[in-house]
């Protein structure tokens, strides 16, 4: 049995108990009834900030993007942005725009690494606003990039194709065809053409225009090329067509006669491939070049039958190994240069070991470019497969067109 006084100290309790939450509550949720400017907690001292800070990359995002992570704002002005390494202090340099609404990193961010950003705004009533982000950036397992040629800025011959070979397998090929594009100042249609899953060239119906500038503009970044495999290049290539130049070998001369811009420049005699060994047939872009190089029969499939250490002026026309090159080791017991194919599907020219004096070899390395092209007709080869090195001019523009995705 309760007691009064018993019964009376606990309800006592009890109210207190009521009055402490009801006091709790009010001193969390503010004065409901306060006027504006009321320093005793009004609008104007919990009002937030009008800036809102958006990064790009979301906080706990695994495949961020390592071209076009940033941080933006509205109704405000970034005030100050850091990019850290997360779990270290080592910075990542970047730069708020002049008009305060955007920062961005100065150079590219590392694939597969974790980084965290914090960023301050300001509204322009100078309320701050923040936001935080760590992150972690795409990882070569799941990306994918595409090595090109030729590169940016430099000068070609009529003949060089864009092209492109991928590191991954390409299932999407109509999604990544739509994000490459290529133009020419001439105004020549540009096409791209799919060898297999991992190779993409583009190239006119006929052979650039002489003088034209052309344009890339690769925009793979976030593009699914195949199932959870993304692209992270973004950027614009251009590069500029020099003079035409044509150089046509005919095996039954033994020559090789050089026309730019329509004109003879001379003809040579060479030494094409011998009746074992011939030289493919058809349109060959130049691709390398080397002053000198080591050529070895064994990396073409030829066993010990060679190994030159110190061959001059060599000029790759076939990746299986075709080369336009000098030639200092010519059999003199043999007739002279010219009269006779004696190598092993090679163009040779007459030359000197160590690359130097006045020879035809020379001449034509120093008369050349990588996108040039040498025409081979009249060899008992076959015609060299368009995929074999940048020769896809031995396709038809019909054949080209047929693969293209876009």
């Amino acid at each position: 049995m309760t007691t009064p006084d018993i019964a009376a100290r606990r309800a006592l309790v009890a109210c207190a108990a009521l009055m402490v939450g009801a006091l709790t509550l009010t001193a969390c949720g503010g004065d409901a009834s306060a006027k504006d400017g009321d320093d005793k907690g009004g609008k104007d001292s919990v009002k937030t900030s009008a800036a809102k800070i958006v990064i790009s990359a979301k906080d706990g995002s695994t495949s961020a993007s390592i071209n076009a992570t940033g941080v933006k704002v509205s109704g405000g002005k970034l005030t100050e942005v850091k990019m850290t390494m997360a779990g270290s202090q080592q910075a990542v340099q970047g730069a708020i725009s002049a008009d305060g609404s955007t920062w961005k990193p100065k150079e590219q961010l590392e694939r597969g690494t974790k980084y965290q950003i914090a960023a301050t705004a300001k509204d322009a009533g100078g309320r701050t606003a923040a936001a935080n982000s760590i992150f972690t950036t795409v990882t070569s397992a799941n990306s994918f990039i595409g090595t090109y040629t030729p590169d940016n800025g430099t000068t070609v011959g009529v003949g060089m194709p864009v092209s492109f070979n991928f590191n991954k397998v390409i299932t999407d090929k109509k999604g990544v065809q739509s994000h490459i594009t290529v133009t020419s100042s001439s105004g020549q249609k540009v096409v791209g053409h799919w060898f297999g899953a991992q190779r993409l060239d583009f190239r006119p119906q006929d052979y650039w225009k002489a003088g034209s500038k052309v344009t890339m503009k690769i925009d793979l970044d976030g593009v699914e090329g195949a199932n959870g495999v993304y692209g992270v290049q973004k950027k614009t290539v251009s590069f500029t067509v020099g003079r035409s130049q044509v150089s046509t070998v005919d095996v039954n001369t033994q020559t090789m006669t050089v026309v730019r811009d329509g004109k003879t420049l001379k003809s040579v005699p060479i030494s094409s491939g011998s009746p074992e060994h011939t030289t493919y047939n058809g349109q060959m872009v130049i691709s390398e070049r080397f002053t000198q190089t080591r050529m070895n029969g064994s990396t073409v499939g030829y066993g010990g039958e060679y190994d030159i250490s110190d061959v001059p002026h060599a000029m790759r026309l076939t990746q299986s190994g075709t080369f336009v090159h000098g030639n200092y080791w010519y059999n003199k017991g043999n007739p002279p240069f010219g009269r006779q194919g004696t190598s092993h599907g090679c163009v040779g020219l007459q030359d000197v070991q160590g690359a130097q004096g006045d020879t035809t070899g020379k001449w034509f390395y120093d008369n050349s470019l990588i996108g040039d092209v040498v025409v081979v007709k009249h060899s008992p080869d076959k015609t060299v497969s368009p995929d074999n090195g940048l020769n896809g001019w031995n396709m038809s523009w019909s054949e080209w067109v047929a693969t293209s995705t876009a």
